[in-house]
């Protein structure tokens, strides 16, 4: 809570604290006739201070509107992280915090349908997600979704539509859809929806396939789930699809490594504190099958982590292309009043001692894809020439 209360006086209290470190810690002040001599950089730093409270009390008493002062704190805060020109570094208000919070979590209240925009400016259902509200509700691909709670939506809204559908759990959100030129009412009830970010199957030659979208929460159990059920069927080689998996939750990913990795390095992290430098390793023994590893531009930060790792290490291979290159750890402070701060505490290492912050990881295998194709969540060994690569190089490595 004392935390909290300091962040959110930022504008006065960054002065405060700043005279006071001045004058306890940073300083050792030489007394002359009651006057005491300062470093002027510490004088010039003090000043930049003062402005910025200057400018607070100016706007407050004189701006031709009267100032919404949450509004202005919040404005101050977001300032001081976008000063740093980082763009991982980031102040949340209660919108952008409860959205990380989604993703990282894996869990939401809601209706459980997945929906996007058609190209005629409808909201249009891609499939309502198995086991939730919208499947029991009867809700099918292709409905056109016309209003929530009697709002009325479309794909310029598309971001309301979704946030009108969550909700507490529990509660009733009310749907008016388009089917068939027909107009049909539903009534659901909210339910905790849980985000799915792997899915498995095993390929011919008894070769596993998991991808994984993102590691929140629930992704290392769930890893482990799948990679278990392909071992009960004969597991040969596995096939690791992270392409456009753009990271998430640093344990998560260490906790797929060790299931993958012999015992020795994961991952190590340096930054300014003590308790931002980490030495990880894998407890071993790992999968001790062929592995191939299918990365592309999206896959970023823990997905470089996962396949550096398994590349350095010569665990496996990787096929595709060079990965997005985000060497960076954040690290979010939550505030208690619904926002928080995200910031870079952190710079990671593969177990090679490099760090790919803007140069990203090269595939050992560079394949593309063939013009126009998009990758679905159904692997194909027909079209994916990417996956067709991963699949024949575990194939020959089969004994």
């Amino acid at each position: 809570m004392k935390r909290r209360k300091l962040i959110a006086g930022a504008v006065l209290l960054v002065f405060i604290s700043s005279m006071l470190t001045f004058y306890l810690t940073r300083l050792i002040p030489l007394a002359y006739g009651g006057s005491v001599i300062v470093p002027r950089e510490e004088y010039d730093l003090m000043q930049q201070y003062i402005k910025l409270f200057q400018v607070k009390n100016i706007l407050t008493n004189d701006y031709v509107d009267k100032i919404d002062q949450s509004k202005l704190v919040d404005g101050s805060i977001k300032g001081l992280a976008s000063s740093l020109g980082d763009p991982y570094t980031v102040y949340m208000d209660k919108k952008d915090y409860q959205d990380f919070t989604t993703q990282t979590t894996g869990s939401y209240a809601g209706v459980g349908i997945v929906v996007s925009v058609d190209n005629d400016g409808h909201i249009v259902v891609v499939s309502p997600m198995k086991g939730t509200p919208g499947e029991k509700a009867g809700i099918k691909s292709g409905d056109i979704i016309v209003s929530v709670n009697n709002v009325k939506v479309s794909g310029n809204n598309l971001d309301q539509a979704v946030s009108l559908m969550k909700g507490p759990q529990g509660t009733k959100v009310s749907l008016v859809l388009m089917r068939d030129n027909k107009l049909i009412n539903k009534t659901l009830t909210r339910e905790i929806i849980k985000l799915q970010t792997v899915s498995s199957t095993m390929l011919p030659n008894k070769i596993g396939y998991i991808k994984m979208t993102m590691f929140d929460e629930n992704t290392s159990a769930d890893f482990t789930k799948a990679l278990n059920n392909l071992k009960t069927l004969g597991l040969n080689g596995l096939i690791i699809d992270l392409r456009d998996n753009p990271g998430g939750i640093l344990e998560q990913c260490v906790n797929v490594a060790n299931e993958l990795l012999p015992k020795g390095l994961i991952v190590s992290t340096k930054g300014r504190n003590k308790k931002d430098n980490q030495v990880i390793y894998a407890k071993g023994p790992g999968l001790q099958k062929p592995i191939a590893v299918l990365v592309n531009g999206g896959s970023a930060s823990a997905s470089e982590i996962l396949s550096g790792a398994i590349k350095d290490r010569k665990v496996g291979v990787l096929v595709g292309t060079k990965t997005f290159g985000k060497g960076l750890v954040q690290s979010v402070i939550d505030f208690g009043d619904g926002t928080a701060l995200k910031y870079t505490s952190a710079r990671y290492y593969t177990p090679s001692g490099v760090n790919i912050q803007g140069k990203g990881i090269e595939p050992n295998y560079v394949v593309e894809l063939p013009k126009n194709y998009v990758v679905t969540d159904t692997p194909d060994l027909k079209g994916d020439t990417q996956l067709i690569k991963a699949y024949d190089i575990i194939k020959s490595e089969i004994k």
